[in-house]
This record gives C-alpha cells, sequence and structure tokens, in this order.
C-alpha cells in the first residue's frame, strides 16, 4: 500500500494515468467516437480546414485526421503495450530459469544474453525488420528480439537476490514448492523494477513502431498509425504544415507520459530515494 499511497501523493504521477486511461479508452472506443472512417477518401475535401465536420481538418486525400489519429491508437499505443507484455513475459520466464537451475542453464541463457545486449537495440530493430521485410508482425518481432535479453539478465539478478533472503530460505525448509515461492516471494520483489523499465520502455517502443512506419519499414498504407500520418504529411509540409501537428504532438504527449510515469514509479518503489528527498 506504501507504493499506491507514494503514487497518489504525486500530481505528475496522477496526471499521467490520467492521460494513459483516456488515450486507451479512446482508442477502445474509436469506432464510436470518429466522426468518420479513418480510410474513407473525399478528394473534393482535401485539405480542408478545421470544422463541424472535420474538427482537425483533413489530408491530402481528403480522409478526416481526427479519426485517424483515433485509430491509429489501436495500432501505435496498443502494439507497443502487447510488444511489451510479450518481451516481459519471455524475460521473466527466462530469468527466473537462469536464477533458479543455475549451472550449465544459467550459463547458456547469460551467454546468448550477453550476444543479444551488446548490439543497440534501435540497429537491431533495424537489421531485422530490413531482412524480414515491412509489417507490424515483423516490426512487434523484432522489438521483442531486441529487448528480451534486458529482462532476463534483470529478472535472474532479482532471483539470484531474493533466493538467498531468510524467509526463502525458510520456505524452502517448510518445504514450499518452487513455484510458490517463485509466485510468492520472488515476483512481487521483481515486480518494482520490471514496472518501472517496463513503463519507460513502452515510449520508446511507441518511437520505434512510428519511427518505422515513416520509414515505410512498419505500417503500410493505408492503415491509420501516427507514423504513418507523419510519412504522409511530409511530403506536403511546406504548403500544409498543420498535417504534421496532430500525429506529432499526440507521439510527443504520450511518450512523455509514459516516461513521466516511469520516473514517478521508480520514486515510489525507491523509499530510501523518497525519504531522502522529504
Amino acid at each position: 500500500m506504501g507504493v499506491i499511497n507514494r503514487l497518489k501523493n504525486d500530481r505528475l504521477a496522477m496526471v499521467c494515468l490520467g492521460f494513459l486511461f483516456l488515450v486507451l479508452l479512446a482508442g477502445v472506443f474509436a469506432p464510436v467516437i470518429a466522426p468518420h472512417s479513418p480510410i474513407e477518401m473525399n478528394v473534393k475535401e482535401k485539405f480542408a480546414g478545421i470544422s463541424m465536420t472535420y474538427p482537425l481538418g483533413t489530408d491530402q486525400l481528403g480522409r478526416c485526421i481526427l479519426s485517424r489519429l483515433l485509430y491509429g491508437i489501436r495500432i501505435t499505443v496498443f502494439l507497443s503495450l502487447l510488444t511489451m507484455a510479450m518481451t516481459i513475459l519471455i524475460g521473466t520466464l527466462l530469468g527466473i530459469l537462469a536464477g533458479l537451475l543455475r549451472g550449465k542453464v544459467d550459463e547458456v541463457i547469460m551467454r546468448i544474453c550477453d550476444v543479444f545486449l551488446s548490439f543497440p537495440s534501435e540497429v537491431m530493430i533495424l537489421a531485422i525488420v530490413g531482412m524480414m521485410g515491412p509489417g507490424l508482425f515483423n516490426v512487434v518481432l523484432a522489438n521483442i528480439i531486441a529487448k528480451w535479453a534486458w529482462y532476463t539478465r534483470m529478472v535472474r539478478t532479482i532471483v539470484l537476490k531474493y533466493t538467498d533472503k531468510n524467509y526463502v530460505r525458510f520456505a524452502k525448509v517448510s518445504g514450499c514448492s518452487t513455484g510458490h515461492i517463485v509466485k510468492t516471494h520472488i515476483i512481487p520483489g521483481a515486480a518494482g523494477e520490471i514496472s518501472v523499465l517496463a513503463t519507460l520502455d513502452t515510449g520508446s517502443v511507441i518511437l520505434i513502431i512510428s519511427a518505422l512506419s515513416f520509414l515505410g519499414l512498419g505500417v503500410q498504407a493505408p492503415t491509420a498509425e501516427w507514423g504513418m500520418m507523419l510519412n504522409e504529411a511530409k511530403n506536403v509540409m511546406i504548403m500544409y504544415p498543420y498535417q504534421m501537428l496532430a500525429p506529432g504532438i499526440a507521439i510527443l504527449l504520450v511518450v512523455a507520459a509514459f516516461n513521466f510515469l516511469g520516473d514517478s514509479l521508480q520514486d515510489a518503489f525507491n523509499t530510501k530515494r523518497v525519504n531522502k528527498m522529504r
């Protein structure tokens, strides 16, 4: 409860949580909220200004920018959350396996992690997508491959730290199963560090997915996605620069919210740091 109370007292954390909740809600109910279809073209209305019919105007094909922005949440944000969930799941399972079994299993997993961690994640993602070709599945797979090793190493370190605790040793002597110890003692202890890193990484994944779509390696037209919207807007940015504002500001605000939330979580889980700041 201490962590929750500290988060409640952090105004910035509450603002970020509220904003991200509204963004996710808008993505879920995009078909209800969006005034138009995100891919419906109306060339007669291209580059239309802000109006009641088109609250954010239209693009070069007469498509409603607001509708595309709302539907873009489903790919840009939801896909990032799915990617992080898969990455955390793989990293946590392998980290627990390495920390508990140790020996040769630990050595093999850690050497594989060393290989993956020796490459910058952005370069690895570009290389994987470049080899496999553009597409949503390839983008998600590339992000998971580039990031799982970080979580595996972190969880392994946490497992090694907690297995030496007296209460864990007592649980072993008492006859508790390994699964019970992992579920009751190790995972709760690792949850704080995992949540901090995952929150910060989610913003990074959003930037990567948007950047790949902007470069033509991610989502393909006419799918509504924030990076793809920027890609299409760059061709007319001299005459109609406002087209880039909506997706650009959306990416900026969502990524900033995840980063600020990650900092707040770090403060909330770090009791010594909080006490020192007081």
